[in-house]
Formats: structure tokens, C-alpha cells, sequence
């Protein structure tokens, strides 16, 4: 087989990878942990060898495609460059990651096989999102997300369970319709819409402009669901009833960053930057992102429970990726992009963390953390990392995003967004500096609210441990070594020069 050939089946292989895996995960016996350990373990490292042939093709610059005709006039289209494979990349290797996680979460619950089936199908999802090469693509594999992850949110079965997933599926289906109303009128207005270097949009007429930008707002509403924009992001924080490893997936991996991807796609690859600045979108998604950076963080000092508070920090971070977006010039892009990496590292080491408090020690709020670093203290040093990188403490991940962001609202003439990282910052601390406060330095109490015992000599079991142990770890890395060759932030820059020719 020709390395042609090959190149053409990679992002199909890099879908099926998750998908087959899960469908076959749905056919076995609930008892039969091993072969569904298998089976999740062989998918993610298998998609993981074949994304390391994703990065090394997009790097020398080979076209990887594949175009599937689905039906007269619509074709499937699923393609690589910088941009998926960081997206790709992201999905992929903290898939590996939560699939230990869950496996060991999840060990003497009911209904594994269900949960780990709709688990893989979500990850396929969310690959087929970051590998769309056009606007209808990127549409379908939306809409099997939101399908995919409804059933992981509901796994409990519980009345709250019920109620959260409901709210979920409501928003997100609210918002997949708009998304395809703005999608197919955008394709009758122009054709298809593939993502193009530059936008697909430009040297279109004046005439119209008006509607682009009634297009562009219905795009914008349908992303801005799951990328949880204010006031779209009411599903977010009722969704933290889904266990931990589904909270992991939704806030750091597949939901949020699907609508802050697409996000990105509509303004570099549909409208292009240059066109979308002329309408005066830019301006309007960059005051949107900052009211809702703001207000994701005022929110998040009022919650007592501790998913909750991260829930709500979710909504401001995640915003961060749209500001970058919004700002019109090279630093400011490079600061979003590698915070859709950033981002994703520190807050599933987060909620790993939370998970492990709640199902080693039964705490599941802010004010029952008193002295559980002491109780639990490698669980709490990654989930210090992690809180201190979202402040954007150097040299930690969130530091570098940050630091580009503000650099690029500088060279840009837009001093405004010093003034919204600031307030960000000042109430990350706000609501991250009393949990570590409590955690290292206030005594225990006598009795934990509900102590388990997993036979093991670490302050819990290995595969709830190690999994917040090694992203912690890659949050350090990716700001130690922001410079290295394939880094994140080098890859961000790779994305500037080579997609958008900034």
C-alpha cells in the first residue's frame, strides 16, 4: 500500500479506533472486566500510535484527507492540520489517561459495560469534531457528541442524575439546531463549506455582509453552548452529577472544547480573521469571552461544593480560547490555541483530584477539605499544580497562555484584556488559595464523612492515584519545556504561521 493510500485511511482508522472498540465494549457480559479492560486499553493505545503518524505526516507538510460521498451533493470530510492534530492529540492521550482512571472509579459499579461503550463513542466523536474538513462534517459528529455523552451523564440513574442529564440534552440539542440552521443557510448562500486557509468567505459581495452576519451569529449561538458562553452555560454546572471520570471528559477534553474548537474553526477557517474583523464579530465574541471569563470566576467563590466551584471555573477558562480567538493578531492567537491544550491538562488533573476526595474520604465540598493534603497528600500536591497553573502561576501551563494572551491584547492596541486577565487572575486565586489553605494547613477532622479502604499502601487505589500524578506532571512540562520542539505552545505557533499565515 502506497504511503498515498495510507495517508487517506489515517483519519477514518484514527475514528474507528474509539468506535469499534466501544461498540463491541456494549456486547460484553457486565462481569467480564478483563476483555472490556482489553478492549478500552488496546482502542486508546492504538489511537494513540496512529495519532504519532498524524503529527509526523502534518509536520512534513503531506495532505492527509479522506472524502466520503454520503448522499447527493454532502460529503464526509475528514482531514489533518496543526490545528486538529492538537486538538487530536489532546483527546487522545487524556483518553488514555481517563480510561485508567475510570476503570479503577468505576470497578465494582453497575452497568460498566454501558458506560465504558458510550465512552468510547464520545471519544470518537470528539476525534471526528477535531478531523472535520468541513462545516457539515464538523455538524454531524457535533450532534453524535451530544447523543454520545447524554447516556455517561445519566449513568447513575439517580432522580439528579435524571434531572442533570435532561438540562444537558436540552441545551445541547438547542444549540446543535442553531448551529444547522446557520450551517445550512451559509451552504445555500455559498455552496460547501470547507475550512480554508484564510476563510471561505472572502471576496464575497457586501450585499452580503448582513446576512453573514446573522450566519455568523446563529454559528456562534450553537458553539457557544457547549463552549458553556454566558448565558449559554447553564447545563454546565447541572451536569456535575455524572461521575468523575465523565466530569473529567466533559470539561477537559470532549464537550467544552468542542464548542471552543468550533469557535476557532468558524473565525480563522469559515469567515477568515480579516473579514470577520470587518463585520465587528471580533469585537462582539471578545467582549462576550470577557464577561464570561469574569463571570465564570465570580460565580465559582460563591460554590461550596468543590465540583461545582470547578464547574464554574470551567466556564471562565474555557474563554479564554474564544479571547484569543477574538483578538486580531498572531500573539493573542497563539495564547487561545495553546490554552485549548493548557486548559485541558489542568482541569482534568482537577477533577481527577475531586474524584478521588469524594470516593476515597466522601468529600465532596470546599469546607470539608480541612487537612486532606496531610490525608491524601499526592493526590493533593497535582491538585495544588493545577489550581496554581489556572491562577497562572509560573512555570506551570497556564502561565504561558496567560502570558500570550496579555502580550498579544498589547500588540494588538487592545490594553482592555490586561485588565480582564487581572481580574481573572486575582479571582482564581480568590477561589483556588482558600481550597489549598484548607487542604495543607487546617487540621483534620476526627473522622472523614465516609472513609474507604482499598487494601492498598498508597493513600488510594493505584489506578485513582497515578492518573491526576502524571497530568499534573504534563502541566508542569508543558510550561518547563514551552519551548521544545512538538510542545504545545510550539505546535500553537506552528498553527499561526503555517494555517493563517500570521
Amino acid at each position: 500500500m502506497s504511503w498515498d493510500a495510507i495517508d487517506s485511511l489515517l483519519p477514518v482508522a484514527i475514528v474507528l479506533s474509539s468506535l469499534l472498540p466501544g461498540v463491541f465494549i456494549f456486547l460484553v457480559d457486565e462481569e467480564n472486566h478483563l476483555l472490556r479492560t482489553v478492549l478500552n486499553l488496546l482502542g486508546a493505545v492504538l489511537k494513540l500510535a496512529l495519532v504519532g503518524l498524524l503529527i509526523w505526516g502534518v509536520w512534513l507538510g503531506q495532505p492527509i484527507e479522506t472524502r466520503i460521498d454520503i448522499a447527493p451533493g454532502l460529503t464526509l470530510v475528514l482531514s489533518a492540520d496543526a490545528l486538529s492534530v492538537l486538538f487530536v492529540t489532546l483527546s487522545s492521550v487524556l483518553w488514555l489517561i481517563t480510561t485508567v482512571y475510570a476503570i479503577g472509579y468505576l470497578e465494582h459499579s453497575p452497568n460498566r459495560s454501558r458506560f465504558f461503550g458510550f465512552f468510547s463513542l464520545c471519544v470518537s466523536a470528539t476525534v471526528g469534531i477535531a478531523l472535520a474538513g468541513n462545516l457539515i462534517t464538523f455538524v454531524i459528529f457535533y450532534e453524535l457528541l451530544t447523543l454520545a455523552t447524554y447516556p455517561l451523564v445519566a449513568h447513575r440513574g439517580t432522580p439528579e442524575a435524571t434531572r442533570g442529564a435532561n438540562i444537558y440534552l436540552a441545551y445541547t440539542l438547542s444549540g446543535g439546531l442553531l448551529l444547522l440552521v446557520g450551517a445550512v443557510w451559509l451552504r445555500t448562500l455559498i455552496g460547501p463549506v470547507d475550512f480554508t486557509v484564510g476563510g471561505v468567505l472572502s471576496g464575497l459581495p457586501a450585499s452580503m455582509h448582513g446576512q453573514l452576519v446573522a450566519i455568523f451569529a446563529l454559528l456562534l449561538a450553537g458553539l457557544g453552548v457547549k463552549a458553556a458562553l454566558v448565558p449559554l452555560h447553564g447545563w454546565l454546572p447541572q451536569s456535575m452529577v455524572a461521575p468523575a471520570p465523565v466530569s473529567s471528559l466533559l470539561h477537559a477534553v470532549a464537550v467544552v472544547k468542542a464548542g471552543a474548537f468550533g469557535i476557532v474553526r468558524v473565525v480563522y477557517d469559515v469567515y477568515g480573521v480579516e473579514l470577520a474583523y470587518q463585520l465587528g464579530l471580533l469585537g462582539a465574541l471578545g467582549l462576550l469571552a470577557s464577561f464570561t471569563i469574569v463571570y465564570g470566576s465570580v460565580m465559582a467563590l460563591a460554590q461550596d461544593g468543590l465540583k461545582a466551584r470547578l464547574a464554574y471555573s470551567t466556564v471562565s477558562q474555557v474563554s479564554y480560547i474564544a479571547l484569543g480567538a477574538s483578538l486580531l493578531g498572531p500573539v493573542a492567537t497563539i495564547g487561545g490555541m495553546v490554552h485549548l491544550v493548557h486548559q485541558g491538562i489542568m482541569k482534568i488533573t482537577l477533577f481527577f483530584c475531586a474524584g478521588n476526595y469524594a470516593e476515597t474520604l466522601g468529600v465532596h465540598k470546599v469546607s470539608q477539605m480541612d487537612g486532606v493534603g496531610r490525608r491524601m497528600p499526592l493526590t493533593t500536591l497535582a491538585f495544588t499544580v493545577g489550581a496554581l497553573g489556572m491562577i497562572g502561576i509560573p512555570p506551570i501551563a497556564g502561565f504561558v497562555s496567560k502570558w500570550y494572551l496579555g502580550l498579544g491584547g498589547v500588540t494588538s492596541g487592545q490594553y482592555w484584556v490586561l485588565l480582564v486577565l487581572a481580574a481573572s487572575t486575582l479571582l482564581n486565586a480568590g477561589y483556588f488559595l482558600p481550597i489549598l489553605y484548607r487542604a495543607w494547613f487546617r487540621p483534620a477532622p476526627a473522622e472523614w464523612p465516609k472513609e474507604h479502604h482499598f487494601g492498598t499502601r498508597f493513600e488510594t487505589m493505584g489506578a485513582l492515584l497515578w492518573p491526576p500524578v502524571v497530568t499534573a506532571v504534563l502541566c508542569l512540562l508543558a510550561g518547563l519545556l514551552a519551548s521544545a520542539p512538538f510542545s504545545p505552545l510550539e505546535w500553537a505557533q506552528l498553527i499561526a504561521e503555517r494555517e493563517y499565515g500570521l
